[in-house]
């Protein structure tokens, strides 16, 4: 999970690219934000290998005019190949004044999940108790995926682990008092998948830097070290996760 066509990227992004290659990274799923970067991210995944899209609107573009956003992620939907309905979600963090609307927009793209059978990738930023009232109704119970950038309690995981979706283990496990390696200490690596959400959430010893795809080393290495087994078993077991997710 990682926005490469960011604008932060734009001035050495073969060179980030390589990186990714270098330490062995063979696939990025880039998630959409809202009509202006969609063009982007498509053209993306057909010039670059390995690269692929998820199509959505993520919960901070919805505002007044979010029917309109909601349509031109339908109709591209309809007319390109996605693996992933996303990113999509609930954030109070920024704005709370969409707050039905971004309700209604995850509904709508729940629905999307199942009539195209598409696995979610969830966004959730001060909403985890709003967003589970979503996720277990009834109507949705057979909606799968990630729940992306992971950073609640051992209790938090549980529930969603129950529930049958992914974690999102990204730069956040690296961070000193962060305190996802206790909630993560019950939680199966078969349960997990390793992104970066570059630019953002740089990890460990890139904190406050822009984040890189090629940095999901730090968070293979620092899982790694949490459930002490070698890298190498935290690769397999969550690239293995990821192609059940996304089927690539």
């Amino acid at each position: 999970h990682a926005h490469i066509y960011d604008e932060a990227f734009n001035d050495d992004f073969r060179a980030i690219m390589n990186r990714a290659k270098n330490n062995r990274v063979r696939k990025i799923f880039i998630p959409n934000v809202d009509s202006e970067t969609a063009p982007k991210l498509v053209e993306l995944c057909k010039t670059e290998e390995g690269v692929y899209g998820m199509m959505g609107i993520h919960p901070c573009s919805i505002k007044e005019n979010y029917k309109e956003e909601l349509a031109n992620a339908k109709a591209w939907l309809d007319k390109e190949k996605f693996v992933a309905v996303g990113e999509i979600g609930l954030d109070l963090y920024w704005d709370k004044n969409f707050y039905n609307e971004q309700v209604e927009a995850l509904k709508i793209q729940f629905q999307w999940s199942l009539e195209y059978d598409l696995p979610v990738a969830i966004h959730c930023r001060d909403a985890f108790d709003q967003i589970m009232e979503v996720i277990t109704l009834p109507e949705f119970k057979n909606v799968r995926g990630i729940f992306h950038c992971f950073s609640g309690n051992a209790e938090q995981a549980k529930r969603l682990v129950d529930l049958g979706y992914y974690l999102g283990i990204g730069g956040v496990v690296t961070f000193k008092n962060g305190g996802l390696d206790k909630a993560l200490a019950d939680i199966p690596l078969e349960n997990m998948v390793l992104e970066t959400d570059a630019p953002y959430l740089a990890p460990v010893p890139f904190r406050g830097k822009r984040n890189e795809p090629s940095y999901i080393l730090n968070v293979a290495e620092k899982l790694a070290e949490i459930k002490g087994v070698d890298i190498a078993t935290v690769a397999n077991i969550t690239s293995a996760n990821s192609h059940k997710i996304f089927g690539v």
